[in-house]
């Protein structure tokens, strides 16, 4: 079994260095720009508007209320159940590991990626709505399977193109499934698990190690009670799995929020200083961290790109699976969504954690020595600082308990990107095929307990990184139909044009059906 590991992480290294380092940041960033520049800066100029359509709605009955149609599920339950596979180990793990690997700098470009980000994933968003259509089940499918063979293949002489960037897709998003959003989210959650509720006899009982990590009989319990909770939650579909996101989710985001904020308060004379590290190493060429010669510009840029990737997802055309089940019959109105999602993940949970680490001590902002030399238990340590009576830690319990459901929910919305994937390579065969999955699926929750931290968080980069080429190829090559969007609904929404014909889907049927709809509710 190490022997296998050890091969597995050396043949990884080499696919993740390449698909990040030599394509994939670079390719990320220059989407995320392109669209911004394409839609007007969108995010800025119009920031107003989609804080309105989205935080501030969230008492509209029109947003939160449940649907009748068993196909959809409303617009605040897909935002729900994409946080679900966003707000989850790469909001605490993640950002501890950016920093601990690429120094406070990764900090900005974290910040830098989801800026951009917003209208990357607002485009995918838009795309998803638009090309989305009905599958076997009557349900909503879309992604960006369906706006590459459609959108990009319908372009003179691109059809092939487009249908096998589809299934090159379809095939890494099924493989990301399994690492970002299974076997990375199940690792951090046992590791933090069972450190903060040890218990001996099981944890003393070492499986086998690797790379200087124990496995153990206690990780192997606790990831069986993953896999048959998750088993349950699974059986009763999309509408189950965001049922319970849309419980869990604001609850435990808040929750972490205020827990930071206290934190960050209780340090505030440490926050001027906190701010100065991540701008300064942000553009250092040689920062001096952890003591050792230096770490690149290049490693910086990566990590905070790579670790702002795996917490917003924006880039990987993941989230677009659930966004395209929603209610909602404008693409835009489901794109703004998109632009919140990036925002309240990055910007604000991700900064609160940041802000966390580095104003309360666990990291000296001058040598960089850490008090932990796991980024799983870096932000216990910090919470530790202040929630601490006596012996009792309870900011490690805390962030324990806090990763479990964030990790759980993570798992519960990608089990459904997978399943779509593979319903989109299935074609006529997906009802079985999609059944199998989920039974896979289930499995390998237990196989992320039994995998070190590292090798499992970087197959999920490596899963992220395959998945996310062919998607932005997309983007990028549908961005004047995300520009002609974009302004269609402007046109008609805030400016008020009432000869603009609406644009809401590739497929005439499902335009005609919901321009009916919106001249008899009056949606807006």
């Amino acid at each position: 079994m190490s022997n296998f590991l050890d091969n597995l992480a050396k043949y990884n290294d080499i696919v993740n260095s390449f698909v990040w380092t030599k394509v994939g940041v670079w390719l990320l960033i220059i989407t995320g720009v392109l669209m911004t520049i394409l839609t007007k800066c969108f995010q800025v100029t119009h920031i107003r508007h989609w804080m309105k359509k989205t935080v501030g709605s969230l008492f509209d009955d029109k947003v939160k209320g449940h649907t009748d149609d068993k196909a959809s599920i409303s617009q605040f339950q897909a935002l729900c159940t994409a946080l679900a596979a966003t707000v989850g180990v790469g909001n605490i793990a993640g950002v501890a590991a950016a920093i601990m690997t690429g120094g406070p700098g990764a900090v900005f470009w974290m910040w830098v990626a989801a800026f951009f980000g917003m209208m990357t994933n607002y485009s995918e968003n838009i795309l998803g709505i638009y090309f989305r259509r009905k599958n076997h089940a009557d349900e909503w499918s879309g992604g960006a399977m369906y706006y590459l063979e459609d959108g990009l293949g319908g372009y003179g002489g691109m059809k092939h193109v487009g249908k096998i960037l589809a299934v090159i897709f379809a095939i890494c998003a099924t493989l990301a499934s399994f690492g970002i959003g299974n076997m990375g989210q199940v690792n951090k959650i046992v590791i933090n698990f069972t450190s903060a509720f040890n218990i001996k006899a099981l944890s003393s009982h070492v499986l086998y190690s690797s790379g200087g990590s124990d496995v153990t009989l206690y990780m192997l319990i606790v990831g069986v009670v993953l896999m048959v909770i998750v088993g349950i939650v699974l059986l009763g579909g999309l509408q189950r799995i965001a049922s319970v996101a849309e419980k869990i989710i604001p609850f435990m985001v808040v929750a972490f929020i205020i827990g930071s904020i206290i934190i960050i308060l209780g340090n505030v004379t440490s926050i001027p200083a906190a701010f100065k590290a991540i701008f300064t190493m942000a553009f250092s060429k040689q920062a001096a961290w952890g003591g050792a010669a230096g770490i690149t510009f290049k490693t910086v840029v990566t990590m905070g790109c790579k670790r702002g990737v795996f917490s917003n997802e924006a880039g990987l055309g993941s989230s677009v699976m659930v966004h395209s089940n929603s209610n909602v019959l404008e693409p835009v109105k489901q794109g703004i969504w998109g632009i919140f999602e990036v925002f309240a993940d990055t910007i604000v949970v991700c900064t609160m954690t940041a802000l966390t680490i580095l104003t309360s001590g666990v990291i000296n902002l001058t040598t960089g020595e850490a008090v932990s030399e796991s980024d799983s238990t870096l932000v216990a340590e910090a919470f530790n600082t202040i929630f601490k009576i006596g012996s009792f830690e309870f900011g490690r319990y805390f962030i324990a308990l806090a990763i479990l459901l964030f990790a759980f929910t993570t798992i519960l919305g990608w089990s459904h990107y997978g399943s779509k994937a593979v319903e989109y390579l299935a074609g006529d065969k997906a009802p079985i095929v999609t059944k199998v999955y989920k039974v896979i699926f289930v499995l390998m929750v237990t196989s992320g307990a039994l995998m070190t931290s590292s090798i499992a968080w970087d197959i999920s980069d490596t899963f992220n990184g395959l998945m996310m080429l062919p998607n932005l190829i997309g983007v990028v090559s549908l961005s004047p139909l995300v520009m002609k969007l974009t302004q269609n609904y402007v046109d008609r929404r805030l400016h008020g044009k009432t000869d603009v014909k609406p644009m809401l889907s590739f497929f005439p049927e499902i335009e005609e059906e919901n321009i009916k709809k919106i001249e008899e509710t009056g949606e807006e």
